[in-house]
């Protein structure tokens, strides 16, 4: 019962809200409230409520020793008691004064508050009917949207029905301006291409409605059959005088060509609806520029021929043969010269040759660079040709391939039997090579352009020259392998013949095989270069002197090697193996040029530095006079020996700077055995020999030496 309080609730500015009484219990209960005027009323709700709590009340927890339960000492608890009920009753009497004292408030208050609960009924009355009216307004949208949703559906329906009727309609209907312009209208005109289009479009839908048994389109059939029949005799007349014209002399058929191909939607047309006339059409073509191409091309062939060097090869004229007058006004065919221009892209591609102006000018030309003029022709107009017939008749993979062979393949035949009458005749080498590799980029130019029709016929031509051209080499080989010295005039330590066309037709091979390497003519190279080697130590081996030997093989040597290294790659096979043969009999010679002037010294030398080498240099002691005899001689004679020697080289060799080499390379190695000398007397063993003092200064001998070097 602690905490009783009653207190009156009105909310502010609300006076016409009903009283409410509300009587706040024990902390964690509900409050009484009621919504009775009488406060007695109120009182006895609460007495009602709180019986069980009162009867339970249990105050054998209440603690009495806390202050506000302790009086002073000597207090009367009657006395207080009646004091504490005094001060109630006043408080009691004061309150109901107050009550008597607002009881007019009161009753303004309950007047109030009946009248807005009369107010808050009619509300509830109005609501109420808001809120029925707000269900069947709710129930008629509903309505109105399940029509809405039904109408968009027949909306949509009837549109389907109006687009595939229109279309229908469309298509049936032959607008007059179409049957005008297909009868009177010239093919060129951009009009007729554009109503013959529409026409193809109505006979396709005439034959898909046909086969669907549709009524209306007999309606029209006969209308577009007779449109078509007049479109084709039209457009078969015009394509017809165009393929013609391609007959006449002198007419460049590319214009015609091009011409076609702005209009070829009437090739496309006929295929369609017509194919009797489309296969005509194209039997012509293929008839037409099948002859032209031939004519052409064996025209041009032959006027070609007239243009070539009137002095080729024979089967005489091989690299082992003796050398005749004949052979040398053919220089060219061992040497590559300026013919190998025509592998370069600017005259690869270049302009191809217009032979009456050649012959007007008295020009004349080698092999190769009239087979790279017919065949560049025949590059150029077969990538047209084929690019032509897949676009107009459109062909693609093997359909087209087919159709360009129909039209060059006569042509094709005719240059490979032309060109096999040629070959097999030829035996001009470096011509037959460069027409293989002229080949073999024509095709990858082929290959870049994405045109396969002609791969067969590349492939046709190098089986024809690959043969031929090892053939040609084998002859070679064979050639200097029977070739006698004894029979090839006076002896010469210069570069002999053979051998300089040996190094001019290996490096043209070998600077031509480095774009599209060759294994089997690397194998023929290798054979020829061992045939040589072997014919350069036959022709040696018929000097009486090895001085002489030596000189002819170094000259030989440096001659192959300096054209080998001027056209072909340093570190090819040939220029390796020469090098290491030139440095091997270079070597060789030196020590052969020393020998008279100094090989006294030089056997000395070598003799002392092995037995120094075994220990065994006390041997060497009791040759005083002769190693007096080494200094003295070195000392008096090696100015005029060096001097003499040095023109005794620059003679001996046809290129100045291998002479300037060896002379370098003599020196130098006469310093070393000098230089071996003078550590060879520095020995115990002759450290007591006068004529020591008589050895000439190396560094003094050094300097000396390099006054004798020849300056280029």
């Amino acid at each position: 019962m602690a905490n009783l309080k009653v207190n009156c609730v009105l909310p502010p500015k609300q006076p016409l809200i009903r009283r409410q009484y509300i009587v706040y219990m024990r902390a964690g209960e509900e409050p009484v409230t009621s919504d009775s005027d009488s406060f007695c009323e109120i009182l006895c709700v609460f007495l009602q409520k709180t019986e069980g709590d009162i009867a339970n009340l249990n105050l054998g927890e209440l603690d009495i020793t806390t202050d506000e339960f302790i009086l002073d000492e000597g207090v009367d608890l009657r006395q207080y008691s009646k004091q504490v009920e005094t001060e109630l009753q006043k408080i009691e009497q004061a309150s109901i004064k107050d009550y008597i004292k607002e009881s007019q408030n009161i009753a303004l208050l309950h007047n109030q508050i009946t009248a807005c609960d009369s107010i808050l009924e009619r509300m509830e009355g109005m609501l109420s009917g808001f809120q029925s009216d707000l269900s069947s307004i709710s129930s008629e949208i509903q309505t109105l949207q399940q029509q809405s949703v039904s109408m968009n559906v027949r909306l949509k329906n009837r549109q389907a029905v109006r687009s595939h009727l229109s279309q229908l309609v469309d298509e049936l209907v032959v607008p007059g301006s179409m049957i005008s312009i297909i009868l009177d209208s010239l093919v060129t005109e951009q009009e007729f291409l554009e109503q013959l289009h529409e026409l193809n479009s109505k006979i396709n839908f005439a034959k898909e409605l046909s086969f669907r048994e549709t009524l209306a389109c007999s309606d029209i059939q006969d209308i577009v059959d007779r449109l078509k029949l007049k479109a084709v005799s039209k457009i078969r007349e015009f394509i017809l005088q165009k393929i013609y014209s391609f007959r006449k002399p002198m007419t460049n058929y590319q214009i015609p060509q091009n011409t076609l191909l702005k209009y070829r939607f009437f090739y496309q047309f006929l295929l369609a609806n017509e194919r009797t006339v489309a296969k005509e059409i194209r039997d012509e073509y293929v008839d037409t520029m099948s002859k032209i191409y031939y004519s052409y091309f064996k025209s041009y062939s032959s006027r070609l021929l007239k243009v070539q060097y009137e002095e080729v090869a024979d089967k005489d004229d091989l690299m082992g043969v003796e050398d005749t007058p004949s052979l040398k006004s053919r220089n060219t065919i061992f040497t590559l010269g300026q013919r190998g221009a025509i592998l370069s892209p600017a005259e690869l591609e270049g302009p191809i040759l217009v032979p009456h102006t050649a012959q007007r000018g008295d020009s004349r030309y080698p092999y190769e660079t009239l087979f790279r003029s017919q065949h560049y022709a025949l590059l150029d107009n077969g990538c047209r040709e084929f690019l032509f017939l897949s676009d107009f008749f459109m062909v693609i993979g093997n359909s087209a391939l087919d159709l360009f062979n129909s039209i060059m393949g006569k042509t094709l035949s005719m240059f490979l039997k032309s060109m096999s009458t040629y070959v097999s005749d030829c035996y001009d080498s470096i011509a037959i090579f460069l027409c293989i590799h002229i080949i073999l980029r024509f095709r990858a130019i082929t290959a870049k352009r994405n045109i396969p029709a002609l791969d067969k016929y590349w492939d046709a031509v190098l089986e024809l020259l690959w043969p031929r051209f090892e053939l040609i080499l084998e002859m070679n080989i064979q050639s200097i392998r029977n070739t006698d010295p004894q029979k090839l005039g006076v002896l010469d330590t210069r570069p002999h013949y053979i051998t300089r066309r040996y190094a001019e037709f290996s490096s043209a091979i070998v600077s031509i095989n480095q774009t599209f390497p060759n294994e089997r003519t690397n194998a023929l190279l290798g054979q020829l270069q061992a045939e040589v080697e072997n014919f350069v130590l036959k022709m040696a081996a018929e000097f009486p002197s090895r001085r002489d030997q030596l000189i002819f093989l170094i000259n030989n040597y440096d001659m192959m090697l300096s054209v080998l290294m001027e056209r072909a790659a340093d570190d090819s096979k040939e220029v390796e193996g020469f090098q290491q043969l030139l440095l091997a009999r270079t070597q060789e010679f030196i020590e052969e040029i020393l020998s008279p002037p100094f090989g006294g010294m030089i056997a000395f030398v070598k003799e002392a530095e092995a037995l120094l080498e075994k220990g065994q240099l006390d041997r060497l002691k009791n040759e005083e006079a002769r190693i007096t005899q080494l200094v003295r001689g070195f000392s008096g004679t090696w100015k005029q020996s060096v001097e003499s020697m040095s023109q005794d080289v620059m003679r001996s060799f046809t290129n100045f700077k291998n002479g300037t080499s060896i002379i370098q390379g003599a020196l130098t190695q006469l310093i070393q055995y000098y230089h071996g000398f003078h550590k060879i007397l520095n020995q115990p063993t002759f450290r007591s020999l006068a004529v020591r003092s008589e050895l000439i200064n190396l560094h003094h001998l050094m300097v000396e030496v390099k006054k004798h070097k020849p300056n280029f």
